[in-house]
């Protein structure tokens, strides 16, 4: 199963009972790919951008990284299915995908507590 297919299915809250080691496999997966610094300064800085999308042109500076590394860290992600894109020209545009980083949060929710 590709990883952009595991994230929508994988993610029950791990804090809400115990999850079987598929469940585990494919949910450390994703977060192996956050597990990049620079990583997380793209999904930062793309929600950050007022269209809330950006090229890599306008994420080299910030990150301090070269045009292709940080190509490479847009590639991550969207092949994570944590980014979708859209060609413009000789451009490409990456937008979070909004269900894809609710399934993170939602994994790592605490369950409601009732007294």
């Amino acid at each position: 199963m590709k990883l952009t297919q595991q994230i929508s299915s994988c993610c029950p809250s791990l804090l809400s009972g115990a999850i079987d080691s598929e469940q585990a496999a494919q949910m450390a997966a994703i977060f192996k790919v956050l597990g990049e610094p620079a990583r997380l300064q793209v999904l930062s800085l793309i929600a950050a951008q007022p269209a809330k999308e950006a090229c890599v042109c306008q994420l080299t500076e910030p990150l301090g990284l070269s045009q292709p590394t940080v190509s490479h860290h847009l590639k991550v992600l969207y092949e994570a299915g944590l980014l979708q894109k859209e060609r413009r020209g000789t451009w490409i545009f990456y937008r979070l995908v909004p269900e894809r980083i609710e399934a993170l949060r939602n994994a790592l929710a605490l369950p409601m507590q009732t007294h």
